[in-house]
């Protein structure tokens, strides 16, 4: 006898009432007669392995720093896994965010009620670092089920900017970020579905790349939302990034979202040069309420430099970009709703990779739902309730507006070779008192994405370099390209990052 038994007359009865029927008892015997095959199937389903990647290389459990060892709070687990004898990222050592997995080390994802889970697959990203040369030295805290651009919401405890302690490190990855910054790696793992690489990159004077969608695989990442998850590289240096998306990129033949998928050498396109490139500056990506002028300014002083260079750097409207924050709310309230959390993260309707245990360790929220981060609870309470008031249909819609969105960065994309625009409408903020105002939780996680957010939706690969400070704090420029073409961002990025000391410049 299988584990998978006949659902008993009142289970049957309580599944009818939600879904709508009102069963007799005649109904239950009738209904029950016919599930037999179904039982029998999935008790077969039950005896056989699941099928997974093999894990390739040895790891320990590995440990959670305290004290002085893990004083910015980044760490999650320090542990290493040391990959192949050679390889492009040969004496790179690598820390993923707390939502990748990797099999035999804890993984919560910042989240209580997914502690105490130990994957059982190793995320095709680690793979192809170790397989590279890598060594992983460990996982590094991110948001409560990422949803959050501060860095305050983990379940343990928030994540301080090396450069300033006391301040955000931004999020979700926010422990990516940190630990570059603080030295303790030199290349790190992101992700992205409202901003969640390229906030803690800009608020930490790091280099971040979003891709492409589905450039990079998924595979293996706790998934948000399958239309607007992303993962990528997080490094000190525009170099580093090009490599690392090297060894990243390119299909893996179980993630949905690789359509299309179109790699490059990306390090070659490191040429030092942006003469004959045009790039436009959009307006509408400064000047939001909540933009500090300081940082406007920087990101100007940026382009300025940028043409003098030898790049025509021109101002250009893209009045769509204003309406991109509306398109990216309702797919990510109603999707990460009915995916990440009704659908128990993995959710259904796509062929690839599932991460069963993940599946089973995370359903136990409906139990722990009190525990969940405010910035959790005000996103999925308003998914639901629109799931439940509007069927779907402010989804449906906004996923429909996602194609205009689009072609408006696609139309200015035809006349320029990328769009310039602030990362992030300001610097980071002090870590709000978890005594004062509830409200700061909420603003302090959402104020700083009206730039990023769009690109989520629409999938144009996007990058974020430091291009100056203020009081101590980085400010990050964002370089937009055509879809696959992270060639000609990193030739741009690349040629402005050496040709000057960043951290120099000041407003």
């Amino acid at each position: 006898m299988g584990s998978v038994k006949m659902p008993t007359q009142a289970e049957l009865r309580d599944v009818g009432k939600q879904l709508g029927m009102n069963l007799s008892d005649a109904d239950i015997a009738f209904f029950q007669e016919t599930m037999a095959g179904s039982v029998a199937a999935y008790n077969l389903l039950e005896t056989l392995p699941d099928n997974l990647p093999a894990v390739k290389y040895p790891r320990t459990p590995g440990y959670r720093p305290e004290g002085e060892e893990n004083k910015y709070n980044l760490w999650s687990v320090k542990s290493e896994i040391k990959g192949a004898p050679s390889g492009k990222l040969a004496g790179k050592r690598v820390v993923l965010k707390d939502n990748v997995c990797v099999a035999g080390m804890p993984m919560m994802n910042g989240a209580s009620t997914l502690e105490g889970y130990v994957p059982d697959v190793d995320a095709t990203v680690v793979t192809r670092m170790l397989d590279a040369g890598a060594t992983v030295v460990g996982k590094v805290h991110c948001e409560y089920f990422c949803f959050s651009g501060g860095s305050h919401t983990s379940a343990a405890g928030p994540v301080h900017n090396p450069r300033k302690m006391g301040y955000s490190a931004g999020g979700s990855s926010s422990g990516s970020a940190a630990a570059i910054v603080a030295g303790e790696a030199d290349m790190a793992i992101g992700g992205d579905q409202g901003g969640s690489i390229r906030i803690p990159a800009a608020y930490c004077g790091i280099v971040g790349l979003k891709p492409t969608w589905g450039l990079v695989p998924y595979t293996g990442v706790m998934p948000i939302e399958l239309t607007i998850d992303h993962t990528g590289p997080m490094t000190a240096d525009v170099a580093d990034n090009a490599l690392m998306l090297e060894v990243l990129a390119g299909p893996d033949g179980l993630d949905p979202r690789q359509m299309g998928c179109t790699t490059d050498t990306y390090t070659k396109a490191l040429s030092g040069s942006v003469a004959g490139m045009k790039i436009g500056v959009v307006k509408e990506g400064f000047g939001h309420p909540q933009s500090e002028k300081v940082v406007d300014e920087l990101v100007r002083k940026g382009a300025t430099r940028l043409k003098e260079m030898g790049a025509t750097v021109e101002e250009i409207s893209i009045p769509w970009h204003l309406t991109g924050m509306a398109v990216w709310s309702a797919i990510a309230s109603e999707g990460a709703t009915a995916q990440m959390m009704n659908g128990n993260s993995h959710g259904f309707n796509w062929k690839g990779l599932y991460a069963t245990s993940l599946i089973d360790a995370h359903s136990a929220w409906r139990s722990r739902a009190d525990e969940l981060s405010d910035t959790l609870k005000t996103t999925i309470l308003f998914g639901q309730y629109a799931l439940n008031k509007y069927r779907g249909h402010y989804y449906a819609k906004a996923q429909n507006l996602a194609r205009k969105l689009v072609a408006a960065y696609d139309t200015a994309l035809a006349r320029y070779d990328l769009l310039l625009m602030p990362t992030l409408p300001l610097r980071a903020t002090r870590l709000p008192d978890p005594a004062g105002p509830r409200m700061d939780i909420i603003q302090r996680a959402f104020e700083m994405l009206p730039n990023t957010a769009p690109f989520d939706v629409t999938g144009h690969p996007a990058i974020t370099v430091p291009c100056g400070m203020s009081d101590g704090l980085p400010a990050g420029l964002m370089l937009i390209g055509k879809h696959w073409n992270e060639s000609t961002i990193y030739r741009a990025a690349d040629a402005y990052e050496k040709s000057h000391d960043w951290m120099k410049v000041t407003a």
